[in-house]
């Protein structure tokens, strides 16, 4: 099989000719800047620094060498932006590495050693302390209150460093020809490469909420103000309609996959009751979803941490194929429980290795055994795309994630 037909046979529940595996094609799929450059130092690859295309976590964009070694079968369409020298620039890492970091990315450093980012504003509205690998959202632009009415959501939103210091393709978004070119760079990477496309969409509902308010108030919210609630949602719902509009007419049939977001679980349980769920995001989710699949060819994946059990039956019926990362160190969140009670159903990107405690603290055989029993579970009927549970961090050791390929590659042996 080609990687794409690998990808999609996953999907549709069809046992590929082996286990499709995805590490960078989606910003919760990926892998941080520092543990790249151990990887690729490691294996003696001619090494250039890491390109760090999503700034706010710290992430390198995998390249065509590292792609090929693991026999990856999904990449990012938004990896054909910032293609050339020029659109970098060096940096050094916190641990001595070097890095390139999108041209457009001018974070200031503080006399402690922190980092500050800003908008094009000049506001700051991010932070990555000392010693630290991940930028901290900073400003909350309804923190103290809803506004009078979201005229000027958007422009609420830009402050926010999740959509401020967004990663390719959305860095371009501002550019007039900007759908020209999204369309016109996905055909190109569609011809030259098998791999199943992805493109990165958000669209997040709940997770916008908890940005703008912050999560302890917006949580609140939905019990206590679900009048400022449901006008936030239908104004959001406005905004990503317009943008899956124009996702749909420029890539709706070229990618394979749109990665929806919305977090919507902690370690225990879900953010909210199921009840909540249903009363405000699931009929959004479901416009969401339907519009995606009446106006294009692309299969709906929604990421979300935690533990989501209970939602499962929820997501299902609000229209997502796929779900990632699958967080098996959360409550009931279990693979052999998933499997049996959902694997006919979705299909489960990632959850291939715990990167909690298993990749990043095991020893190469733990990580070993661990990967192959989860590949015994997974994999069974198709419904499996492997990746790590969430990214691979900074602290997990270069001889981990090669056992974790190496037993990948020796369940087929």
């Amino acid at each position: 099989m080609t990687s794409r037909e690998r990808i999609l046979s996953a999907i549709r529940h069809q046992e590929p000719d082996r286990v499709p595996i995805d590490i960078g094609a989606t910003p919760s799929s990926g892998i941080s800047a520092m543990a790249y450059n151990r990887l690729k130092a490691r294996m003696g690859f001619v090494h250039h620094p890491a390109f760090i295309y999503d700034v706010v976590q710290q992430l390198a964009q995998p390249d065509e060498a590292f792609l090929d070694h693991f026999q990856i079968d999904a990449i990012d369409i938004g990896r054909t932006f910032n293609t050339q020298e020029q659109d970098w620039y060096a940096t050094t890492l916190n641990d001595g590495s070097a890095a390139r970091y999108p041209i457009w990315f001018r974070p200031v450093k503080q006399p402690d050693g922190s980092w500050i980012a800003q908008n094009a504003d000049g506001q700051a509205i991010a932070l990555m302390p000392s010693g630290m690998n991940f930028f901290d959202q900073t400003c909350f632009p309804y923190l103290n209150g809803y506004p009078t009415d979201f005229k000027k959501l958007p422009a609420a939103m830009a402050k926010v460093h999740w959509s401020a210091l967004a990663h390719s393709p959305w860095d371009h978004s501002g550019e007039a020809d900007f759908w020209k070119q999204l369309r016109s760079r996905a055909q190109a990477l569609r011809r030259q490469s098998d791999r199943a496309l992805v493109i990165v969409c958000g669209c997040n509902l709940f997770e916008w909420g908890t940005f703008l308010r912050r999560i302890d108030n917006f949580l609140a919210d939905l019990v206590l103000d679900s009048g400022h609630v449901e006008k936030l949602l239908d104004a959001l719902m406005e905004i990503h309609l317009a943008t899956l509009a124009q996702v749909c007419a420029a890539v709706g049939d070229v990618a394979d996959v749109i990665r929806f977001g919305d977090d919507l679980g902690s370690d225990t349980g879900p953010l909210m009751s199921p009840e909540l769920y249903r009363r405000y995001f699931k009929p959004r989710h479901r416009i969401l979803t339907d519009y995606v699949k009446k106006n294009s060819t692309m299969h709906t994946l929604l990421h979300s941490c935690g533990s989501i059990f209970s939602l499962l039956p929820d997501l299902i019926e609000a229209g997502f194929e796929i779900i990632n990362p699958v967080q098996t160190s959360s409550r009931n969140m279990e693979p052999e429980q998933l499997k049996k009670q959902f694997g006919s159903e979705l299909c489960f990107w990632g959850g291939g290795c715990d990167t909690r405690m298993v990749l990043n603290r095991g020893s190469v055989r733990q990580v070993k055994e661990h990967v192959k029993k989860r590949m015994e579970i997974f994999h069974k009927g198709g419904g499996f795309v492997f990746t790590p549970v969430h990214n691979i961090l900074s602290d997990v050791p270069a001889e981990n994630i090669l056992a974790m390929f190496q037993a990948v590659q020796d369940f087929y042996a």
